[in-house]
Formats: structure tokens, C-alpha cells, sequence
């Protein structure tokens, strides 16, 4: 088990802030250019700031050679491209605070693509799983028409989906003592190529139209991406995998604080109430595990002294 010590708490905290507060500038974005175009230009930008930090460290280029790390940023970039493009697409349809919420499912996708790598849930993580589909039917289907569901919602929650697998492979790889400032380079790299294809396929960009979403641009690129999402990648190395995924919820909060100070966005109470019921399945879900990594580690602590005592009884 992985010991959070105060400096990642303190860089999740910060990741998750810039990623909520970047939620208004993709949907400022949105306005001016094309979700491809948007996704391709920041990621593009996330890789340029992070070039010169790269040149000036050991080996420079050379080191993004190695086998090991090339391969990780390859993998982390590709999943990164897909879990951004599908957030960018929801802004069409939905809210940023809305988004915001949605994408945070990816706290129960983690456990539930757990099972297929052959890890048990606890009964008390289902409870939360339960409570958030609880809280995501109050906040996407409409009452009058209980077969209706937003187009963003799907997206939303797609994105979750594989933000869970960008997770796992995060905690992964840092795992392997892999640079995170390599790691999050390739990513970028590897992102923003796929996504300037897709944006040369299906879409027409214009200098007016980048010229207007500049400012958002220039924001989601250098703070959400250039700094945010590296900020994950050295953060989960100082922190549990249960602490860090807690922290970074909170991305939901900040992206609904900063949509409402700033887009004037608005929630029905109902939604309200179903984002209220899904935060607190999250927080829930992170005491519930937590607590369960607590006891095993004092299980293991316990049957470690156990034996040092049967061997010098012996």
C-alpha cells in the first residue's frame, strides 16, 4: 500500500482545481472552434510547454527513447485521446458543472474494471456504486419522459469510463519508477497526434475561429494539460491510489463553483439533488475502501509480528 505523504495531496489538489476551472474553458471553446480542433490545438500546446523541461533533463530526447517509457506514453496517450475527445463532444449537448459530475463516475468504473483483473469489491463499495446510479438518474433522465437521456450525458459517462483506465495505467507505470514529466510528455505527444488527424479528417478549422477560442485554448493547454495532468502524474507517485482518485473528484465541485461564477450556469433542483447524491456516494465509496486498506495493512502488520514472535520463541 502506497503512503500519501502531505506533497501529493497538496499537487492532486491543485490538479483537480486547474481541471474544474478548465471545464468552462472547453465550453467557452466550444463556441468558436470544433471539439476536434479544440482537443488537437491544447494537446499540442500541453506538449510544447513541456518540451524545454524535457531538453534540459538528463539525456534530453534520448531518454524518450527508451523502450519503457515510449511504450507507457504511447498506451497512456492513445487512452488520453479517446477520454478527451469524448468530454469535448459532451459540451455540445450539456452543461460543464454537469460534465463535471458525470465524468467523476470514473471513481466506480476503477473498482468495477476491477473485477475482470480478478480483484474483489466490497459489499459496502456497491452500495456506492448503487447510490451513484441513484444520483445519475435524478440528474440525466427526465421525469416526464423516463426514456430520454442527453446525448452529452452518454458521452460524459463514456468519458468516465476510460478516464478509469487512464487512471489504472497512471498508478501502473509510475509504479515502474517511469519520469512523470516523460510519461506526461509522451501522452500530450501521442494525443495530439491522433486528434490533429481527426481533426483533418472531419473537420475545417479557421484562423478566425482559433483566433476567438485563443484565450480558452491557451488556458486548457498550459494549465489543464501542460501543468494539471502532469501534476496527476507526479502527484499519484507521493499517494494511494483511494486518496488520490478521492482527491480528484473534486474536480466536479470546482468545475460547477467556476461554471456558476463565470457562465452563470444553473441546475433544476433535481439535478441538484442528483449531483448532491452522487458526491456523496464518491466520498463514500472512498471512506468505505480506505478503511478497508487500513485493516488489511494491520492484518499484515499483525501476522508480521506474530512470526518474528514464533521465531525467537523457537
Amino acid at each position: 500500500m502506497r503512503k500519501t505523504k502531505p506533497k501529493g495531496i497538496v499537487l492532486l489538489v491543485l490538479t483537480a482545481l486547474i481541471w474544474g476551472s478548465s471545464f468552462v474553458a472547453q465550453s467557452i471553446g466550444i463556441e468558436s472552434v470544433d471539439a476536434f480542433t479544440f482537443m488537437a490545438l491544447r494537446t499540442i500546446l500541453g506538449s510544447l510547454i513541456l518540451l524545454p523541461v524535457v531538453l534540459f533533463m538528463g539525456d534530453g530526447l534520448r531518454s524518450l527513447f527508451e523502450k519503457k517509457t515510449l511504450r507507457a506514453g504511447i498506451i497512456l496517450g492513445t487512452v488520453f485521446a479517446v477520454a478527451q475527445n469524448l468530454q469535448q463532444f459532451a459540451f455540445y449537448y450539456s452543461t460543464s458543472g454537469k460534465i463535471a459530475f458525470l465524468t467523476a463516475l470514473y471513481m466506480f468504473f476503477v473498482p468495477i474494471i476491477g473485477i475482470f483483473l480478478g480483484k474483489k469489491i466490497l459489499h459496502a463499495t456497491w452500495v456506492s456504486i448503487f447510490m451513484a446510479l441513484a444520483g445519475l438518474f435524478l440528474l440525466c433522465m427526465n421525469p416526464e419522459d423516463m426514456t430520454a437521456i442527453n446525448k452529452g450525458d452518454i458521452l460524459a459517462i463514456s468519458c468516465g469510463f476510460v478516464y478509469a483506465f487512464q487512471i489504472m495505467l497512471i498508478d501502473k507505470f509510475t509504479g515502474e519508477n517511469i519520469n512523470g514529466i516523460r510519461l506526461s510528455f509522451l501522452e500530450f505527444f501521442t494525443a495530439a497526434g491522433i486528434t490533429s488527424i481527426m481533426m483533418l479528417i472531419f473537420e475545417h478549422p479557421t484562423a478566425e475561429g482559433v483566433k476567438a477560442a485563443a484565450p480558452a485554448i491557451m488556458y486548457s493547454g498550459i494549465m489543464s494539460c501542460g501543468i494539471a495532468y502532469t501534476l496527476q502524474v507526479i502527484g499519484q507517485k507521493y499517494a494511494s491510489p483511494v486518496v488520490a482518485s478521492l482527491i480528484m473528484c473534486f474536480e466536479s465541485v470546482f468545475a460547477a463553483l467556476t461554471g456558476w461564477l463565470i457562465l452563470k450556469e444553473t441546475l433544476s433542483a433535481r439535478e441538484i439533488a442528483g449531483c448532491a447524491v452522487m458526491f456523496a456516494a464518491i466520498i463514500l465509496s472512498q471512506v468505505f475502501e480506505s478503511i478497508s486498506m487500513q485493516k488489511e495493512a494491520f492484518a499484515i502488520e499483525s501476522e508480521h509480528i506474530d512470526m518474528e514472535g514464533d521465531i525467537k520463541s523457537d
